[in-house]
């Protein structure tokens, strides 16, 4: 990936906009402004932090549909999901300003003879990288907590989403957070390992590839800084029993379509008994085989857009190639477009257990499904991953679906539902996904002094 930053249109290859990258100077003059308005920031009551914080989440609100149209034409999603996705962010916004005190409360330790406490204090200024799939999204559930608590932040945004990082700035300015506090830096890759070095910097928090995690956590390591990572995902989808197969089909390629299957906690691996099997691919065929290429800003559920980028559609082309070598059958879609980043929906089955392949992410459009014959070969089967974000069990017997969600070595296990978030609702997992929790009170736990502070009677 090219360190340019530039506005290039998925759907036609086109590039409307060039944003460049950052000098040295300026990486520095912002490492200097991060560090120098700390000190007033984080000395501000909350209250007052919140009041401002409170200021954004209304203007996410009201921007949405302008928001919403920037990211269509970056990275090509469905309009109607940009707009939900700028709703979340005021939402995310809106719950720190409102809780971040309840949330930092102190907490009195019972000790004889003197007065211990535990506050959660700021630390200083953090750095984010954030991904391109979701450019709103994941830039509000890592500012909001930090900026709540009294952290400054510099955050370096996806390459191919320079509009989108600078309306996050205006909407940061507008709302009066302090020059300095957030700062947007069209960073290149070895800038960043710069800023991850300096002292200045107390942490940092990726959302990223598995590649791209191995090398901030190394970087952050060295420089003995806390880091926060949320990679990859190949979160399982069991079906264990329906009386509706064709609806139950139809939820689970709905799901599987969000953002055009570029989402780290999409159903990626669609688990299904063997009584049911047939006829739920056989819907999935159907439902793939109406999909056509479409626009972002259309409405109807069987157009489908672009990938993020050109390249993103030839690395899965690539992995769907190597699928079929490994054995596995591609029953439907999977054909790369000759112009833009278009690639068709696609249903795999049988791809072989052990094959490097199927260990693998795919990050798009593209359901893989398999066939068990038991509750404790599902609960194997998706065990078998060197991910672990997310996972959802479905059943019509409850008792039997919190038996096998119970057993899923995920981050988050979610039984009878798939949509199982909200501000409110803690993010992240295990294995090779990644460390570290955003959202929910946990969110606001990460890049936090949990500082002692005690008071004896001895006296000098």
């Amino acid at each position: 990936m090219s360190d340019s930053y530039r506005v290039q249109n998925p759907a036609t290859g086109d590039i409307l906009e060039d944003f460049g990258t950052a000098t040295d100077e300026q990486i520095e003059d912002a490492l200097s402004a991060a560090q120098s308005s700390y000190s007033d920031w984080a000395g501000r009551p909350m209250s007052e932090r919140a009041a401002i914080v409170s200021k954004v989440a209304a203007l996410f609100e009201e921007r949405k549909d302008e928001l919403a149209d920037i990211i269509g034409t970056e990275m090509g999603k469905r309009k109607a999901e940009g707009i939900e996705e700028a709703e979340f962010c005021s939402a995310i916004f809106a719950y720190y300003a409102d809780n971040g005190e309840k949330l930092t409360k102190d907490l009195d330790l019972e000790v004889d003879g003197a007065k211990a406490v535990l506050e959660r204090r700021p630390i200083g200024a953090i750095l984010g990288i954030m991904p391109w799939n979701f450019p709103y999204y994941q830039v509000a559930r890592f500012a909001a907590p930090n900026l709540v608590l009294g952290n400054t932040i510099l955050l370096k945004h996806a390459e191919i989403c320079p509009k989108s990082a600078g309306a996050i700035q205006s909407i940061m300015d507008e709302a009066g957070v302090p020059k300095g506090v957030y700062q947007t830096i069209y960073a290149t890759h070895d800038q960043i390992s710069t800023v991850i070095a300096d002292p200045r910097v107390a942490g940092v928090s990726l959302t990223g590839s598995e590649r791209a995690g191995a090398i901030i956590a190394q970087q952050a390591g060295k420089a003995l800084k806390k880091a926060v990572l949320e990679l990859g995902g190949s979160d399982p989808y069991i079906i264990l029993d329906t009386d509706d197969v064709k609806s139950a089909a139809a939820n689970a390629w709905a799901t599987r379509m969000y953002n055009t299957g570029q989402a780290c906690d999409s159903n990626k691996r669609l688990i299904v008994m063997e009584d049911v099997y047939d006829e739920f691919v056989a819907e999935l065929e159907s439902l793939a085989s109406k999909m056509k290429p479409g626009d972002y800003d259309t409405e109807d559920e069987t157009i489908y857009q672009p990938l993020s980028s050109r390249s993103a559609a030839e690395r899965l082309a690539d992995q769907l190639d190597r699928v079929k070598k490994a054995g596995a059958k591609i029953r439907v879609g999977g054909e790369l477009a000759d112009e833009g980043a278009y690639i068709s929906p696609a249903v795999v089955t049988d791809i072989p257990r052990g094959s490097d392949v199927y260990y693998e992410e795919l990050f798009g459009p593209v359901a893989v499904v398999y066939k068990v014959s038991s509750d404790e070969e599902a609960i194997e089967l998706a065990n078998d991953s060197q991910f672990g974000l997310g996972g959802s069990v479905f059943s019509k017997d409850r008792e039997r679906a919190e038996k096998v969600g119970s057993q899923l070595e995920v981050g988050m296990s979610k039984v009878n539902t798939h949509a199982a978030e909200g501000e409110g609702i803690p993010f992240g997992g295990v294995k090779r996904s990644g460390y570290g929790r955003e959202l929910g009170p946990v969110g606001m736990d990460e890049f936090v002094n949990k500082r002692l502070y005690w008071v004896g009677d001895e006296g000098a």
